[in-house]
């Protein structure tokens, strides 16, 4: 895996690496502090669960896959946790930035936290009002789903509040398996895939609206880069610890 950092702005993530006939794929993941918004996402592109992560740190990840036959970067851009305050949420300024950049959104709760459940109608009014014209697709993940002596969701209240949002439902568990969270991020990346690239190639100055708008997206806070090193030396103590647990047992 690969990661993006020494941006000036989050528009602006080449691959510069990659063919010219390669595109991006950029989603923004978006939920409460605590929903394992990162494992998740790491859990997608590297097979691995780790359970321990700096929270907030708000880092961009990207992958080199196959999507149907094409060569595609998925560009995943972890955002900090949002917190409920007043009955009111306001999102912070690069997160709005994230979710017009992105053209995909993928909201997050976990089944252990009901307020973080009650966030998600809030956050889907503010990834409407930030994508203005350009709403983008989303889908909605329950994680944590093997916790069940620590559900504080019920299961059939996720599909429905997906049905009243008009979007995708995915109950998963991170720490679990990693077919189901592979599977909710691969669907979405095969429907991104089938449809043309936002980004006008024309450079003439009448490209579309939409392309006029990522271009001037604000100026983002250059993201942290993970540290590979401590996310796999952190992979390798979580492995002795289970086989100690085995060991003792």
């Amino acid at each position: 895996m690969r990661l993006i950092h020494n941006m000036t702005t989050i528009a602006e993530c080449p691959a510069p690496e990659l063919p010219a006939a390669s595109r991006a794929i950029k989603m923004a993941v978006i939920g409460g502090s605590g929903v394992g918004k990162t494992a998740l996402v790491v859990r997608f592109l590297t097979r691995r669960f780790i359970g321990d992560y700096e929270r907030n740190a708000g880092n961009l990840y990207s992958r080199e896959v196959q999507v149907d036959g094409e060569q595609v970067t998925i560009q995943v851009q972890d955002t900090p946790g949002v917190e409920l305050t007043d009955n009111s949420i306001g999102l912070p300024d690069h997160v709005t930035c994230s979710v017009q950049w992105a053209d995909a959104v993928v909201l997050v709760y976990s089944v252990t936290d009901h307020r973080s459940f009650d966030l998600i109608d809030q956050l889907h009014q503010s990834v409407v009002r930030a994508g203005g014209g350009n709403m983008p697709p989303v889908i909605l993940l329950a994680n944590k789903a093997d916790l069940l002596h620590l559900r504080r969701v019920d299961s059939q209240q996720g599909p429905l509040l997906a049905g009243t949002l008009g979007c995708s439902f995915y109950e998963v568990s991170a720490s679990e398996d990693y077919s189901q969270v592979h599977s909710a991020f691969h669907r979405l990346c095969c429907q991104l895939a089938k449809q043309p690239p936002q980004a006008s190639s024309n450079p003439s100055h009448n490209s579309s609206s939409t392309a006029t708008e990522k271009r001037r997206s604000p100026l983002i806070p250059r993201p942290k880069s993970p540290n590979m090193q401590d996310l796999k030396r952190r992979f390798k103590q979580a492995l002795s610890a289970k086989v100690r647990t085995v060991t003792s047992v």
